[in-house]
């Protein structure tokens, strides 16, 4: 996988203005979704970061986390769990309630998706400012897991979402706007 690669699928996601309020500017990865050969670039890098490191579970953050997670996990070996908004996991939860760059929202994870021989991989679309992955890291610090890695698709470096984390997590993206 070379940078060339990853540029051409940076180079395909749509950007929406305003979106889903004013002054933010929506970066849609639906387009390199779409997209077999983005799809597939993307799907290889993402693996190879983490081919070696012993994941067994890959957390996949509501909604478009699902997408990327599911097939990190489906290329580690692992297994996939949901990290969800409140009211849609059946069994027992625990939950967390964070801020994000656009309001206040809460996250929820079956009480016994994670264990202490857990490497997990948390995986979401974008990092903006942080909030909703901060949260999900926490969640999944609260269950006590042998190792936390974070991974992002994109990251928006000027909102600055990696300065949330403290210095010893370890944060992934394919490319950075």
């Amino acid at each position: 996988m070379n940078n060339k690669d990853l540029e051409s699928v940076k180079s395909i996601v749509r950007n929406i203005p305003d979106f889903p309020v004013p002054g933010i500017q929506f970066k849609d990865l639906t387009t390199a979704f779409k997209d077999p050969e983005a799809l597939q670039i993307m799907t290889k890098a993402m693996a190879d970061l983490y081919r070696d490191k012993g994941v067994t579970r890959v957390v996949g953050i509501e909604a478009r986390g699902f997408i990327g997670g599911a097939i990190l996990a489906t290329q580690l070996g692992a297994g996939f769990v949901p990290l969800r908004k409140p009211g849609k996991l059946p069994a027992e939860v625990i939950q967390k309630s964070y801020t994000k760059e656009y309001g206040t929202d809460t996250i929820e994870i079956h009480k016994d998706a994670i264990t202490a021989d857990d490497v997990v991989i948390i995986h979401d679309d974008l990092l903006a400012t942080g909030g909703t992955m901060l949260a999900a890291y926490e969640l999944v610090k609260s269950m006590n897991p042998k190792k936390i890695y974070i991974n992002f698709l994109c990251d928006l470096a000027d909102l600055h979402g990696r300065d949330v984390f403290p210095p010893e997590v370890e944060i992934t993206s394919l490319f950075t706007f």
